[in-house]
């Protein structure tokens, strides 16, 4: 539907298709050019810049500046689709203005642009045009209307100095007053987080609710795993969201806080088949070296890190800054075809009203500043530390969805070393005697999708899911691996066929979060899934 019509006018050289080529690029804007106009009303004419003066000003003397807004009806009944942004480049009389206004009466902006005739003159001897330009600007100026061009900054809605300004600014100041950038309290975001140590089902949850979203983001690094049932199999990511082969006309992004490891990256995108316009790595990702594998190792015993480098690559790039050595993801040729910065793209998105799907990785309880320090990741993994990874306002969240396994993991601790406190700790032995899982499942199922080494398992720590909640806010708890409470939990497919001990369970957990658990998770499967979600 058409929301807007701009009116470009200023001098020649001012800025108005420098402005016009921003707006299409970022907005989708429709853009017209008057130039072409002309030329179909006097196919025979030479691109010359006085000639198309010319024919202009005889349509103008004989429509009364009517023929603009004729034009403008004609080429929108003539595209497939009506865009929400038409922009004409550019109107030179009021009367041109009077009759598109008319036509289009509220939607209608005149922006004009406008610099001293010195930087115009600058400019216009700099000027790469698609047409036959005049010797010099004075013989520009000799022409009566484009003289007195300058004269419409009276009845424009926006007049802006383009010497003044940047074209980055110009741009800022004219999508500003259209409203294009949305309102800041446009909660379009939902985020999908771990209320533990990792491992809570994240990505089935996220791949579940992906089908919703316009658009995926993924934060963190390759040593988290989640693993997603992609009917009618199981497929295993590092890197890329979890959505990513749920939904193939989302679009992907990997946030300027994300570490990479540009190998196993690229051997995702070749295996999920993922086109390098549907895929936008911001250029500020670090990249994770050999040097940083090597590094960490020592962490591999100690504390039974994943040691895949994201901890090393994170402190070079804080300690190392302005070494010519270290490489971001702008750096790396193999990843040129999918590096575009992803703040832009987000502006675009907050104004044309897309979803999106923000996925954490790891757990709270892993946090470098809210855990059991030094049984920590490199990163925060709280709500606020990855939307800060992606640089997304917390006004634009809607959702925050905290995800919680009926029995927490920790990765096995290293032999000569422990990965950390965890609570009550179980053998999976005990949980299967509770839930009549086959303890052969569990042992084959509990493995880490990173590393595949053996998972540590432990009651449920209710004061760790308080701290939790009260870290992260959570509109909505996803409550997975119920199966593990009752294995007759994987027989419902609603809530009150639910094992009634489950159903209590579910019941405490709202009340100690006081926010709804709204997804249940019953199994690995894709119809696995409880949905009570109001939303």
């Amino acid at each position: 539907m058409l929301k807007h019509v701009v009116l470009l006018s200023g001098h020649v050289s001012a800025g108005k298709s420098t402005l016009a080529r921003a707006l299409s690029e970022r907005f989708s804007a429709k853009v017209l050019r008057t130039k072409d106009f002309l030329l179909d009303y006097a196919p025979r004419t030479k691109h010359r810049r006085d000639s198309l003066q010319r024919v202009g000003e005889k349509l103008d003397r004989n429509t009364n500046g009517g023929w603009v807004a004729r034009e403008l009806a004609k080429a929108l009944g003539m595209l497939n689709t009506e865009p929400a942004i038409v922009i004409m480049d550019a109107v030179r009389i009021k009367e041109q203005i009077d009759g598109v206004r008319q036509a289009y009466g509220p939607l209608v902006t005149h922006i004009h642009v406008d610099a001293p005739v010195e930087v115009l003159a600058k400019r216009y001897k700099e000027r790469n045009s698609d047409i036959q330009e005049l010797k010099s600007y004075d013989e520009v100026l000799r022409n009566k209307t484009e003289r007195l061009v300058g004269r419409l900054n009276e009845v424009a809605d926006v007049v802006i100095d383009t010497a003044r300004c940047t074209a980055e600014d110009v741009v800022v100041r004219a999508a500003s007053y259209l409203r294009l950038y949305g309102q800041s309290s446009d909660r379009l975001v939902d985020l999908v987080i771990g209320g533990q140590y990792g491992s809570e089902g994240k990505g089935h949850v996220a791949s579940y609710i992906a089908r919703e979203y316009d658009i995926f983001i993924r934060t963190g690094g390759p040593n988290a795993g989640h693993t997603i049932y992609n009917h009618p199999e199981a497929t295993k990511v590092h890197q890329l969201p979890s959505g990513t082969a749920r939904k193939e006309d989302a679009q992907l992004m990997l946030a300027p806080g994300s570490v990479l490891d540009v190998q196993g990256l690229l051997a995702e995108i070749a295996q999920l088949r993922v086109d390098k316009d549907r895929l936008s790595i911001d250029p500020q990702a670090m990249v994770i070296e050999t040097k940083d594998l090597k590094v960490e190792q020592a962490l591999v015993a100690s504390i039974g890190s994943t040691g895949k480098g994201v901890g090393s690559a994170t402190a070079r790039r804080i300690l190392q800054r302005g070494n010519p050595e270290l490489r971001l993801a702008r750096d790396v040729p193999e990843l040129k075809p999918y590096v575009r910065a992803t703040s832009p793209l987000l502006e675009r998105a907050y104004a044309e009203q897309k979803k999106i799907l923000l996925e954490g990785t790891q757990g709270t309880a892993l946090s470098l500043y809210h855990g059991e320090y030094p049984f920590v990741t490199s990163r925060d993994t709280s709500a606020s530390g990855c939307l800060a990874e992606a640089g997304i306002a917390p006004t634009r969240v809607r959702r925050i969805i905290m995800v919680c396994r009926t029995y927490p993991i920790r990765v096995q601790s290293p032999p000569n070393g422990t990965s950390g406190r965890i609570g009550q700790e179980l053998t999976w032995n005990e949980v299967a005697a509770r839930s009549g899982i086959d303890v052969n499942e569990l042992l084959k199922r509990e493995r880490t999708t990173t590393t595949n080494r053996q998972r540590r398992v432990a009651e449920f720590d209710w004061q760790l899911f308080q701290k939790a909640v009260l870290l992260n806010g959570p509109t909505d708890i996803a409550l997975t691996f119920t199966d593990y409470l009752t294995l007759k939990n994987r027989l419902a497919r609603r809530f009150d066929q639910l094992d009634p001990e489950t159903i209590q369970f579910i019941n405490e957990l709202e009340r100690v979060a006081r926010t709804p658990v709204s997804l249940i998770s019953t199994r690995f499967h894709y119809r696995s899934i409880i949905d009570r979600r109001a939303w």
